[in-house]
């Protein structure tokens, strides 16, 4: 990223933090069950049993939550409540020990597991990623809302018709442009509206991931710029909705990443994606960019790991399988991830973090391990 902004500091925010305002109370304990099941004896006595032997236990049914371990616990208790973070959808069978009880398939895990996610004492949050395929309704918002608690938050991507610059094809190359790129109006009814009706106070962040530009488009920057800021201007607020929602902007160009990216964003209220992708800079590279939107919320998607270059999606799939253990550990990366989580909930901002299976392996572990580091840095 070509180093424009001013100030370099060798800390993470130099004198721009503001002090810390009081925390508000810690949550203690895993959430309770949200879908009412009480997996407790129930039943009046017929008889069947001597009296005072205990009745057995209802076999529970659907997809249950694996038990959390104390260390998950205590590292929930000792979280900023500020902090949300999640991975990258959850319908993968491979977490089997880590976020289930059991054994379940994907479709019956993307239609039932939400619930058992949400009920993991660090999981505060999640990405809906297949919006960006094709937009969603209310009412399918809505019905993943209503699996999970009130505190719990969505960052959710916007439809790729909005977001692409062009029209692909099946294997991803661009076939045509796109007339519909950044358009205002399919912004709001097919993306923002929705979610707003569906999700309301569940919103965390609203994110619209730009697709690479064809180098066309790439010459002419200030083009996308004022075409990203015209769409920028034109969305509702989600204060009344959601007061801490924000809007989001993610690119896979390091060509956005300059001083007028961010004046576009910082004009219409928005806020930068933070980007862990091996096609843009790494995380230290980009914290200039973060200084310059100082103060305000962080919105994060940790994507892929470095190592396997920009086009590596497939390979990281191939070597990570069922995604049930961490395999190319990055500390480094999470070192300064955590240490921007941390300095954003201490200014009094939320943290909206997303973690994909790609980026070491397991979201659930990388996810675990990322608070680990938050809460105590350092250490092992």
């Amino acid at each position: 990223m070509q180093q424009e902004f001013p100030g370099r500091q060798d800390d993470l925010f130099g004198e721009l933090l503001p002090p810390a305002p009081a925390a508000p109370a810690q949550r203690t304990t895993a959430r309770d069950d949200v879908d009412g099941d009480d997996d407790s004896e129930g039943g009046e006595d017929d008889g069947s049993q001597p009296e005072g032997a205990a009745a057995p236990k209802r076999r529970r049914t659907g997809i249950q939550p694996q038990p959390p371990d104390e260390d998950q616990l205590a590292l929930a208790a000792a979280l900023s409540s500020r902090i949300r973070l999640g991975t990258s959808s959850w319908s993968y069978p491979g977490w089997q020990g880590i976020v289930w009880e059991g054994r379940h398939g994907g479709s019956n895990l993307s239609r039932n597991g939400l619930t058992a996610y949400a009920q993991q004492p660090l999981h505060r949050a999640v990405s809906i990623d297949r919006g960006f395929y094709q937009a969603l309704t209310a009412s399918q918002y809505e019905r993943y809302a209503q699996q999970v608690p009130e505190d719990f938050r969505f960052t959710v991507k916007a439809p790729s018709v909005i977001t692409d610059a062009q029209v692909r094809t099946e294997d991803g190359r661009g076939r045509q442009a796109n007339t519909a790129f950044l358009d205002p109006r399919l912004a709001v009814q097919e993306f923002l509206v929705p979610a707003m009706e569906g999700l309301s106070g569940r919103i965390g962040a609203l994110v619209f991931q730009l697709s690479p530009l064809p180098l066309a488009m790439l010459d002419r920057m200030p083009e996308q710029l004022d075409r990203l800021h015209a769409m920028l201007a034109a969305l509702p607020s989600l204060r009344d909705v959601a007061p801490e929602a924000v809007v989001a902007v993610e690119v896979r160009d390091p060509e956005w990443l300059t001083p007028d990216f961010v004046a576009v964003l910082k004009d219409c209220g928005a806020r930068y994606c933070l980007s862990l992708h091996p096609k843009l800079p790494s995380i230290q590279e980009q914290l200039p960019l973060l200084r310059a939107m100082w103060p305000g919320p962080l919105v994060c998607r940790w994507n892929l790991n470095r190592i396997h270059g920009p086009f590596g999606y497939e390979d990281a799939e191939k070597k990570y399988g069922e995604y049930a253990e961490m395999m190319d550990p990055d500390p480094e990366t999470r070192a300064v991830l955590a240490k921007v989580i941390r300095a954003t909930a201490e200014a009094g901002h939320p943290a909206y973090v997303t973690i994909s299976n790609h980026a070491e392996g397991s979201a659930p572990l990388t996810l675990r391990a990322l608070a680990r580091e938050i809460v105590a840095p350092g250490e092992v």
